[in-house]
Protein backbone atom coordinates (compact mmCIF):
# COMPACT_ATOMS: atom_id res chain seq x y z
CA UNK A 1 0.00 0.00 0.00
CA UNK A 2 1.65 3.30 -1.06
CA UNK A 3 0.54 5.38 2.02
CA UNK A 4 1.35 2.44 4.58
CA UNK A 5 4.58 1.70 3.31
CA UNK A 6 5.64 5.28 4.67
CA UNK A 7 4.00 4.76 8.06
CA UNK A 8 5.41 1.70 8.73
CA UNK A 9 8.66 3.23 8.04
CA UNK A 10 8.51 5.61 11.09
CA UNK A 11 9.64 4.41 14.62
CA UNK A 12 7.82 3.09 17.15
CA UNK A 13 5.17 1.64 14.53
CA UNK A 14 4.77 -2.20 14.19
CA UNK A 15 2.89 -3.67 11.33
CA UNK A 16 0.53 -6.37 11.40
CA UNK A 17 -2.28 -8.66 9.58
CA UNK A 18 -5.91 -7.55 10.00
CA UNK A 19 -8.78 -8.59 10.19
CA UNK A 20 -10.04 -7.12 6.65
CA UNK A 21 -8.96 -4.95 4.52
CA UNK A 22 -10.24 -1.53 3.28
CA UNK A 23 -13.27 -1.07 1.38
CA UNK A 24 -13.55 -0.43 -2.43
CA UNK A 25 -16.47 -0.22 -4.79
CA UNK A 26 -16.07 -2.83 -7.33
CA UNK A 27 -16.89 -2.99 -10.71
CA UNK A 28 -20.35 -4.00 -10.10
CA UNK A 29 -21.44 -1.71 -7.30
CA UNK A 30 -20.64 -3.95 -4.82
CA UNK A 31 -17.91 -3.86 -1.81
CA UNK A 32 -14.44 -5.11 -2.91
CA UNK A 33 -12.03 -5.86 0.08
CA UNK A 34 -8.64 -4.87 -0.11
CA UNK A 35 -5.25 -7.13 0.99
CA UNK A 36 -5.17 -7.45 4.81
CA UNK A 37 -1.93 -6.89 5.40
CA UNK A 38 -2.84 -3.36 6.62
CA UNK A 39 -2.54 -3.19 10.37
CA UNK A 40 -0.96 -0.45 12.68
CA UNK A 41 0.28 -0.76 16.25
CA UNK A 42 2.10 2.25 17.93
CA UNK A 43 4.54 0.49 20.40
CA UNK A 44 6.84 3.73 21.50
CA UNK A 45 7.05 7.17 21.03
CA UNK A 46 6.79 8.05 17.06
CA UNK A 47 10.01 9.46 15.26
CA UNK A 48 10.35 10.35 11.25
CA UNK A 49 14.45 10.11 12.10
CA UNK A 50 16.52 7.59 9.78
CA UNK A 51 13.22 6.33 7.30
CA UNK A 52 14.19 4.22 4.96
CA UNK A 53 12.74 6.56 2.31
CA UNK A 54 15.13 8.36 2.53
CA UNK A 55 17.99 6.18 0.86
CA UNK A 56 15.21 5.38 -1.18
CA UNK A 57 15.42 8.84 -2.33
CA UNK A 58 18.79 9.56 -2.56
CA UNK A 59 18.74 6.53 -5.01
CA UNK A 60 16.19 8.26 -6.94
CA UNK A 61 17.76 11.10 -7.05
CA UNK A 62 21.71 9.65 -8.41
CA UNK A 63 19.14 8.39 -11.35
CA UNK A 64 17.65 11.42 -12.54
CA UNK A 65 21.02 13.24 -13.27
CA UNK A 66 20.02 17.07 -12.28
CA UNK A 67 16.52 16.78 -13.29
CA UNK A 68 13.86 17.35 -10.59
CA UNK A 69 12.62 14.82 -7.96
CA UNK A 70 9.77 14.85 -6.25
CA UNK A 71 8.90 12.14 -3.16
CA UNK A 72 5.44 11.38 -2.28
CA UNK A 73 4.71 10.15 1.33
CA UNK A 74 1.27 9.69 3.30
CA UNK A 75 -0.37 12.77 4.26
CA UNK A 76 -0.30 14.13 7.83
CA UNK A 77 -3.51 14.73 8.43
CA UNK A 78 -4.93 11.35 6.88
CA UNK A 79 -2.31 9.44 9.01
CA UNK A 80 -3.61 11.14 12.02
CA UNK A 81 -7.18 10.33 11.20
CA UNK A 82 -6.79 6.76 10.21
CA UNK A 83 -4.64 6.50 13.92
CA UNK A 84 -6.88 8.04 15.64
CA UNK A 85 -10.56 7.64 14.68
CA UNK A 86 -10.86 4.58 12.43
CA UNK A 87 -8.00 2.84 14.76
CA UNK A 88 -8.34 4.28 17.87
CA UNK A 89 -4.19 4.14 18.67
CA UNK A 90 -4.88 6.60 21.42
CA UNK A 91 -6.35 6.19 24.83
CA UNK A 92 -5.32 5.02 28.63
CA UNK A 93 -2.78 2.58 28.50
CA UNK A 94 -1.38 3.30 25.20
CA UNK A 95 1.61 5.35 23.93
CA UNK A 96 -0.43 8.16 23.90
CA UNK A 97 -3.25 8.60 26.31
CA UNK A 98 -5.42 10.89 24.19
CA UNK A 99 -5.74 12.50 20.39
CA UNK A 100 -3.43 15.30 21.12
CA UNK A 101 -0.48 13.70 22.18
CA UNK A 102 -0.10 11.63 18.95
CA UNK A 103 -1.29 14.60 17.12
CA UNK A 104 1.97 16.21 18.42
CA UNK A 105 4.22 12.99 18.13
CA UNK A 106 2.82 12.57 14.62
CA UNK A 107 3.80 15.88 13.05
CA UNK A 108 7.18 16.54 15.14
CA UNK A 109 7.67 12.50 13.23
CA UNK A 110 6.66 14.32 9.96
CA UNK A 111 8.82 17.44 10.99
CA UNK A 112 11.99 14.92 11.31
CA UNK A 113 11.59 12.93 8.04
CA UNK A 114 11.32 16.60 6.22
CA UNK A 115 14.47 17.81 7.61
CA UNK A 116 16.50 14.40 6.84
CA UNK A 117 14.62 14.56 3.45
CA UNK A 118 15.95 18.36 2.80
CA UNK A 119 19.24 17.50 4.29
CA UNK A 120 19.43 14.44 1.61
CA UNK A 121 18.89 16.95 -1.38
CA UNK A 122 14.67 16.97 -1.53
CA UNK A 123 13.08 19.24 -3.37
CA UNK A 124 9.55 18.68 -3.53
CA UNK A 125 7.48 16.49 -1.29
CA UNK A 126 4.18 15.70 -1.86
CA UNK A 127 1.71 14.50 0.77
CA UNK A 128 -1.25 12.35 -0.67
CA UNK A 129 -4.56 12.85 0.60
CA UNK A 130 -7.52 10.40 0.96
CA UNK A 131 -10.19 11.63 2.81
CA UNK A 132 -11.17 15.20 1.82
CA UNK A 133 -14.09 14.14 -0.17
CA UNK A 134 -15.73 12.28 2.59
CA UNK A 135 -15.71 15.76 4.56
CA UNK A 136 -18.72 16.16 2.08
CA UNK A 137 -21.98 15.35 4.36
CA UNK A 138 -24.04 14.30 1.69
CA UNK A 139 -21.64 11.39 0.78
CA UNK A 140 -23.15 8.31 1.41
CA UNK A 141 -19.51 6.49 2.18
CA UNK A 142 -18.53 8.99 5.06
CA UNK A 143 -16.40 7.36 7.65
CA UNK A 144 -17.56 10.14 9.81
CA UNK A 145 -21.38 9.26 9.80
CA UNK A 146 -21.35 6.97 12.78
CA UNK A 147 -20.95 10.01 15.46
CA UNK A 148 -17.01 9.73 16.02
CA UNK A 149 -16.94 13.83 15.53
CA UNK A 150 -18.81 16.75 14.38
CA UNK A 151 -17.57 17.27 10.65
CA UNK A 152 -16.69 20.73 10.19
CA UNK A 153 -14.49 20.48 13.60
CA UNK A 154 -12.71 17.42 12.21
CA UNK A 155 -12.05 19.34 8.74
CA UNK A 156 -10.31 22.20 10.95
CA UNK A 157 -8.49 19.78 12.76
CA UNK A 158 -7.00 18.05 9.81
CA UNK A 159 -6.68 21.40 7.45
CA UNK A 160 -4.30 22.76 10.85
CA UNK A 161 -2.38 19.37 11.15
CA UNK A 162 -1.65 19.68 7.44
CA UNK A 163 -0.75 23.44 7.36
CA UNK A 164 1.30 23.11 10.20
CA UNK A 165 3.70 20.70 8.86
CA UNK A 166 3.61 22.06 5.21
CA UNK A 167 4.55 25.68 6.69
CA UNK A 168 7.65 23.69 8.49
CA UNK A 169 8.18 22.06 4.81
CA UNK A 170 8.25 25.81 3.12
CA UNK A 171 10.58 26.92 6.55
CA UNK A 172 13.08 24.48 5.13
CA UNK A 173 13.12 25.88 1.33
CA UNK A 174 10.60 22.45 0.23
CA UNK A 175 8.00 23.10 -2.19
CA UNK A 176 4.96 20.89 -1.26
CA UNK A 177 2.58 19.68 -2.97
CA UNK A 178 -0.52 17.62 -2.57
CA UNK A 179 -2.76 14.71 -4.37
CA UNK A 180 -6.15 14.35 -3.23
CA UNK A 181 -6.82 10.78 -3.88
CA UNK A 182 -10.34 9.38 -4.27
CA UNK A 183 -9.09 6.07 -4.40
CA UNK A 184 -7.46 3.90 -7.01
CA UNK A 185 -7.17 -0.01 -5.75
CA UNK A 186 -6.58 -2.89 -8.49
CA UNK A 187 -8.87 -0.15 -10.85
CA UNK A 188 -11.24 0.63 -8.24
CA UNK A 189 -12.51 3.72 -6.61
CA UNK A 190 -13.24 3.90 -2.45
CA UNK A 191 -15.42 7.47 -2.27
CA UNK A 192 -17.92 10.06 -3.89
CA UNK A 193 -18.62 13.31 -2.67
CA UNK A 194 -17.86 16.76 -4.64
CA UNK A 195 -14.82 19.15 -4.86
CA UNK A 196 -17.64 21.59 -4.50
CA UNK A 197 -18.72 20.76 -1.35
CA UNK A 198 -15.15 21.07 0.49
CA UNK A 199 -13.55 23.78 -1.45
CA UNK A 200 -13.47 26.35 0.79
CA UNK A 201 -11.93 24.44 3.18
CA UNK A 202 -9.49 22.00 1.55
CA UNK A 203 -8.44 23.93 -1.26
CA UNK A 204 -8.48 27.71 -0.07
CA UNK A 205 -7.59 26.97 3.64
CA UNK A 206 -4.40 24.80 2.74
CA UNK A 207 -1.13 26.08 2.41
CA UNK A 208 0.05 23.56 -0.72
CA UNK A 209 1.94 25.35 -4.14
CA UNK A 210 0.40 22.75 -5.91
CA UNK A 211 -2.99 20.53 -5.93
CA UNK A 212 -3.36 17.30 -7.93
CA UNK A 213 -6.79 17.02 -7.88
CA UNK A 214 -9.24 13.68 -9.82
CA UNK A 215 -12.02 14.43 -12.23
CA UNK A 216 -12.26 11.58 -13.96
CA UNK A 217 -15.51 10.90 -13.54
CA UNK A 218 -18.87 13.47 -12.88
CA UNK A 219 -18.43 12.34 -9.32
CA UNK A 220 -16.03 15.10 -8.71
CA UNK A 221 -19.02 17.27 -9.30
CA UNK A 222 -17.87 20.70 -11.54
CA UNK A 223 -14.67 22.31 -11.79
CA UNK A 224 -16.33 25.69 -11.19
CA UNK A 225 -15.05 24.64 -7.61
CA UNK A 226 -11.58 25.64 -8.89
CA UNK A 227 -12.84 29.21 -7.98
CA UNK A 228 -11.94 28.40 -4.38
CA UNK A 229 -7.93 28.71 -5.32
CA UNK A 230 -8.78 31.99 -7.32
CA UNK A 231 -6.44 34.11 -4.62
CA UNK A 232 -4.20 31.67 -4.30
CA UNK A 233 -0.82 31.32 -6.39
CA UNK A 234 -1.01 27.69 -6.29
CA UNK A 235 -1.16 25.42 -9.59
CA UNK A 236 -3.69 22.77 -10.34
CA UNK A 237 -3.02 19.25 -12.35
CA UNK A 238 -6.23 18.48 -13.28
CA UNK A 239 -6.84 14.86 -13.36
CA UNK A 240 -9.69 14.50 -16.15
CA UNK A 241 -7.75 10.98 -17.69
CA UNK A 242 -8.48 7.38 -16.13
CA UNK A 243 -5.95 5.30 -15.47
CA UNK A 244 -8.15 2.58 -14.23
CA UNK A 245 -9.89 2.26 -17.38
CA UNK A 246 -8.43 0.14 -20.37
CA UNK A 247 -9.67 2.45 -23.40
CA UNK A 248 -8.83 5.60 -24.18
CA UNK A 249 -10.25 8.59 -22.43
CA UNK A 250 -13.04 10.91 -24.02
CA UNK A 251 -11.01 13.69 -25.91
CA UNK A 252 -13.94 16.29 -26.16
CA UNK A 253 -14.39 15.64 -22.52
CA UNK A 254 -11.22 16.21 -21.56
CA UNK A 255 -10.86 19.19 -23.76
CA UNK A 256 -14.25 20.89 -23.05
CA UNK A 257 -13.36 20.97 -19.00
CA UNK A 258 -10.04 22.21 -19.91
CA UNK A 259 -11.52 25.11 -21.35
CA UNK A 260 -13.88 25.29 -18.63
CA UNK A 261 -11.07 25.15 -16.05
CA UNK A 262 -9.69 28.10 -17.74
CA UNK A 263 -12.34 30.39 -17.19
CA UNK A 264 -12.15 29.96 -13.64
CA UNK A 265 -8.43 29.75 -13.23
CA UNK A 266 -5.57 31.02 -15.60
CA UNK A 267 -4.16 29.05 -18.07
CA UNK A 268 -0.93 29.12 -17.25
CA UNK A 269 -2.01 28.05 -13.51
CA UNK A 270 -3.05 24.60 -15.04
CA UNK A 271 -2.06 21.12 -15.86
CA UNK A 272 -3.20 17.97 -17.08
CA UNK A 273 -2.85 14.70 -16.03
CA UNK A 274 -4.27 10.66 -15.26
CA UNK A 275 -6.04 11.23 -12.17
CA UNK A 276 -3.98 9.03 -10.11
CA UNK A 277 -1.00 6.41 -10.80
CA UNK A 278 -1.02 3.27 -12.86
CA UNK A 279 -0.06 1.04 -9.54
CA UNK A 280 -0.82 2.89 -6.65
CA UNK A 281 0.01 -1.07 -5.17
CA UNK A 282 2.05 -3.63 -5.49
CA UNK A 283 -0.42 -5.23 -7.61
CA UNK A 284 -1.18 -2.32 -10.10
CA UNK A 285 -4.50 -1.30 -12.10
CA UNK A 286 -6.49 -4.04 -14.59
CA UNK A 287 -4.92 -2.68 -17.84
CA UNK A 288 -1.63 -4.35 -19.71
CA UNK A 289 1.83 -1.65 -20.26
CA UNK A 290 0.38 -1.04 -24.07
CA UNK A 291 -2.65 0.40 -22.73
CA UNK A 292 -1.08 2.21 -20.21
CA UNK A 293 2.04 3.92 -22.75
CA UNK A 294 -1.33 4.32 -25.31
CA UNK A 295 -2.96 6.18 -22.28
CA UNK A 296 -0.04 8.34 -21.46
CA UNK A 297 0.61 9.50 -25.39
CA UNK A 298 -3.00 10.19 -25.74
CA UNK A 299 -2.82 12.56 -22.54
CA UNK A 300 0.39 14.44 -23.80
CA UNK A 301 -1.22 14.99 -27.39
CA UNK A 302 -4.50 16.64 -25.82
CA UNK A 303 -1.81 18.62 -24.15
CA UNK A 304 -0.23 19.57 -26.58
CA UNK A 305 -3.72 20.76 -28.43
CA UNK A 306 -4.61 23.08 -25.40
CA UNK A 307 -1.22 24.37 -24.08
CA UNK A 308 0.85 24.51 -27.76
CA UNK A 309 3.90 23.03 -28.38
Amino acid sequence: MWHLDFVWGLKGIERYIADHGYTFKDHDGGQYETRKDIGIRITAPLSGKNHHFIEIYKLVKEEAAGEDTKLTVWGPAHAYTELTVFDRLAGPGQVYETNEDLKKGLIQAYKEFLYDYKAAGGQIIQFDDCLWELFDESNPASFFAEGNASLADLADEFVAINNEVVDYAHELGLTVWTHNCRGNYESRSAAEGTYAAIAEKFLRDQHYDRYFLEWDSDVAGDVSALAALKDKNAEVVLGLLSSKTTGLDDEKRVLDLLEKAATVLPKERLLLSHQCGFASCDSGNELTIEQQWAKIKQGQEIAQKFWGE
